[in-house]
Formats: structure tokens, sequence, C-alpha cells
């Protein structure tokens, strides 16, 4: 399995509220990607979910108790709930690059036919 490992010195920029079966964008569930210049880390609350990248989808990552899988800038990705869980998505941004508009970190937490 291939599981991206989150750079040094990335800038924290702010986590999400806490997504569960009940209450989580429709766009997670689905292919979408983290904005260019922007690292993703889905942190585990509870339970147990499958995250698949869609250039991998025969290697899902389990990601269970306090688990974080670091999500690469434009790798298009999706989460699948295996029963009852919970967790928040830590977003920060690449020194260089500009702070990204908040809710606009990841196409997945948004409509990108809004654009």
């Amino acid at each position: 399995m291939n599981v991206p490992i989150l750079p040094e010195g990335l800038e924290y920029v702010r986590t999400t509220d806490v997504f569960d079966n009940d209450h989580v964008p429709p766009g997670l569930l689905r292919a979408h990607r983290v904005a260019e210049g922007v690292w993703g880390q889905l942190v585990m609350k509870s339970g147990q979910i499958r995250f698949v990248f869609e250039d991998s989808p025969d290697e899902p990552i389990i990601a269970a108790g306090s688990d974080a899988v670091p999500i690469p800038p434009g790798r298009h990705h999706h989460v699948e709930f295996d029963g009852p869980a919970s967790f928040v998505v830590e977003f920060y941004k690449i020194p260089e690059s500009e702070k990204p508009t908040e809710g606009r970190e990841s196409s997945g937490l948004y409509d990108e036919s809004d654009e």
C-alpha cells in the first residue's frame, strides 16, 4: 500500500467540523481533490472508513481509531463508510502558496459546477 507522507514545513490552515455518517458533504463520497498548493489530512475520530485514491482503487486504505491519512494536492480520492464513523480533515498549505479560501480547500466540500 502506498500511503503518502505529510511533508515537513507545511503551514496549518484549518480543521473542518466533524463529519460522520449523517453529516458528510456528498462530494467527499465521490471522487474529489485537494486544491493545488494544499495538503489535506483525514484524521479519524471514531469507527472505520475506507479511503480510496482513484489512481489505485484496488488498494483502499482502512483508517480506524486515531489514524491519519495524508492527502497530496490534486490527487483524486473518496471515502467510504464501513459502519458508524467520524473524522475531520485538516488542511495545510505549502509555504509559498496562497492561503486557500475557507471551504475551497477541497472540491469535495463544494459543488464544482458553482465555479
